[in-house]
């Protein structure tokens, strides 16, 4: 089977095949996709906390006031009935 350090040199070897691929993956802090990824979640943050904003500042209590365009081309009594 070989000495032990035989063995400790092959178990090395073999960590080192298996966590080069692993280890390799990782970007810097300074690589521009990071940065960007980091730009455009800020932004995403602060596009939603303004939205957040915005609803709460506006009144949702209140039904819209629907305008009627035809309302002076009608006359007097515009029932169904006499259609």
């Amino acid at each position: 089977m070989g000495t032990a350090v035989t063995r400790y040199i092959i178990a090395l070897v073999s960590l080192a095949i298996f966590a080069g691929p692993v280890l390799a993956g990782a970007l810097p802090d300074d690589d521009p996709k990071v940065l960007e990824e980091k730009q455009k979640k800020t932004d995403a943050e602060e596009t939603y906390k303004r939205y957040k904003s915005t609803l709460k500042n506006t009144d949702q209590g209140v039904a819209p006031v629907r305008a009627d365009p035809w309302q002076n081309m009608r006359g007097a009594d515009d029932s169904k009935t006499k259609r």
